[in-house]
């Protein structure tokens, strides 16, 4: 599979904007923000979580969240505050947040088929279901 990357910009909850370039990784589960970018939006960190790596090594990262905005959607959504050397990803969390998937084949991301569960009060109410 290729590496995809897309275009985004951060906000933070002063109203500042920043560009940033994405990779992205369906692997991941939390996006990360690179230092530069979450300290010139302002953001602060929130909590801190332990993450492991593709080798097994558990690094540990402040957490916090911004508003991300794509070309595919934007949504509020939680994020690793990167340090010196990390690369801007675009994790699972965030792509479900927006209501988006990774195309394998296009190596672009597209809307999800959300499926939405529904109970018939008539057929439980009977014991049918």
């Amino acid at each position: 599979m290729g590496i995809t990357y897309v275009e985004a910009e951060a906000v933070g909850p002063t109203g500042k904007r920043e560009s940033v370039r994405l990779l992205v990784d369906s692997g991941a589960t939390y996006s990360l923000l690179p230092e530069q970018v979450w300290k010139a939006i302002e953001l602060t960190p929130r909590r801190e979580m332990g993450f492991t790596l593709a080798d097994g090594t558990v690094v540990h990262r402040q957490v916090s969240e911004c508003y991300l905005a794509l070309a595919q959607g934007e949504g509020h959504t939680p994020v690793i505050l990167g340090e010196p050397g990390d690369e801007g990803l675009l994790g699972v969390v965030t792509l479900e947040i927006l209501g988006l998937v990774l195309n394998p084949f296009t190596r672009g991301l597209q809307p999800m088929r959300a499926l939405l569960m529904r109970m018939c009060y008539e057929a439980k109410k009977e014991g049918t279901e």
